[in-house]
């Protein structure tokens, strides 16, 4: 067991591998004035980036604000893995959204990693881009699963071939004892996902979208236009879009009471010898196990083992984080146990209680995109893009997102988090079995 503190934050950039191998650092003006524009959105992490830059595609005139810089939050700390898929189990709410609102949401968790691509290759973003990814088993009963989940991506028209490998062919991937074997494919992948966000924050300004940082919003006023005030200034616009996740606090506060945000830790090594690359992932996939409380792990671009996992309902992290996930990281690769790290974070994650993404209306005018569960990489991008297709009056997309029910957390703000640590607790159990 471990003792736990608050995650010290400042308006900078944590000290991770990311921030130190960005490719330049964002110093977007604060917003000082007054302006009016067609859309407004509040959040610089990917969903906020992409739904401004798919806007200024279309034409929109487009003003972005962060409270800190681009990419701050959890879009410029995560594992970097590209996942597609939305949510979990959308067959739950086909009351609601019926067979084709189903059908509808695995295409977009198909085509969330196809938007990732389009945007590299459109805006020559250098962001480490690879594909190849495996799932990995810990038990036999996850072999079960990834061979069901096999032939439900065959089942939903997946173009992109899932392979179950036994333990000698995961061994081409990834080479560890503590698998049984695996599911790989090609439609996922990597990257270093804060040179990604601040790439297309940069296509964002090249389209003439305007982007502040620095610029905390501190109110919204509803109406048509509506108005965000910063500390310094405002913006009126037509539509508003709030896309601060878990880093929103309680400026909407029926928002608030729908997203959790969760705390995850990553580790990064020291540029690994070739040689010892071969021997622990030759494949140079992303890897992720299938427990509740998982590990995922991967090579950046200089080989650094990127290892991270510890999720947890507390919001903190461990005192001892980078001894907590030396050990994680070692019980997989132990000729790793002694090597020298380089960087350790925490960021938050936003928790819905349904785990699918939240996407609806405060207004007509106003909408609002959050709670990606851990899994937001190549998600946040096809939510982005719903969302403007719903502003410009192209596409029904959104509203079969916004028709799917969040509930507030139980207990409020102050046994939210108990009762969650319980829930917790009980799949970890399972996950022991």
């Amino acid at each position: 067991m471990f003792g736990l503190r608050k995650l010290e934050e400042s308006n900078e950039h944590t000290g991770s591998y990311y921030a130190a191998s960005a490719n330049w650092a964002t110093n977007y003006a604060r917003l000082e004035e007054d302006l009016n524009c067609d859309v407004v959105v509040v959040g610089g992490g990917f969903s906020g980036v992409n739904t401004a830059l798919e806007l200024a595609e279309r034409g929109y005139d487009v003003v972005l604000l962060e409270a800190n810089r681009i990419s701050w939050g959890a879009s410029g700390r995560n594992g970097g893995q590209i996942i597609g898929g939305i949510g979990h189990d959308p067959e739950r709410f086909i009351k609601r959204i019926g067979e084709d609102g189903v059908r509808a949401i695995y295409q977009m968790g198909i085509e969330a990693r196809d938007v990732i691509r389009e945007r590299v290759e459109t805006y020559d973003i250098q962001c480490d881009l690879k594909w190849g990814y495996c799932d990995v088993a810990l038990k036999p009963r996850h072999m079960k699963q990834f061979a069901q989940w096999q032939e439900f991506e065959r089942g939903i028209g997946n173009p992109h071939a899932y392979t179950l490998l036994d333990g000698d062919e995961l061994k081409e991937y990834v080479v560890s004892d503590r698998y049984l074997g695996g599911l790989h494919n090609t439609a996922n992948g990597h990257i270093q996902p804060l040179n990604l966000c601040i790439g297309e924050a940069k296509a964002l300004e090249s389209l003439g979208g305007r982007i502040f940082e620095q610029s905390r919003v501190r109110s919204l006023e509803q109406g048509c236009p509506a108005r965000v005030r910063t500390d310094q200034g405002s913006v009126s616009a037509k539509h508003v879009v709030f896309a601060g996740n878990a880093y929103m606090g309680g400026l909407i506060p029926k928002l608030a009471s729908r997203v959790l945000p969760s705390s995850s830790s990553v580790i990064a090594t020291e540029p690994l010898p070739e040689n010892l690359v071969k021997q622990l992932m030759p494949g140079d996939v992303a890897v992720c196990d299938p427990r509740t409380a998982l590990d995922y792990f991967r090579l950046s671009a200089d080989n650094r083992m990127l290892f991270g996992g510890l999720s947890n309902y507390t919001g903190m992290e461990p005192k001892n984080l980078e001894a907590v996930m030396r050990r994680k990281m070692a019980a997989v690769f132990p000729q790793l146990g002694d090597v020298a790290i380089d960087f350790a974070w925490s960021g938050w994650i936003g928790i819905g209680l349904n785990r699918m993404p939240q996407l609806g209306r405060l207004a007509d005018n106003v909408a609002y995109i959050q709670a990606y569960s851990g899994h937001g990489v190549a998600p946040t991008h096809i939510m982005a893009r719903i969302t403007a297709e719903m502003i410009a009056k192209e596409s029904p997309r959104f509203d079969i997102m916004a028709k799917i029910n969040h509930w507030p957390f139980p207990g409020g703000k102050l046994l939210r988090r108990p009762a969650l640590a319980v829930g917790m607790a009980y799949y970890k159990a399972l996950d022991a079995l």
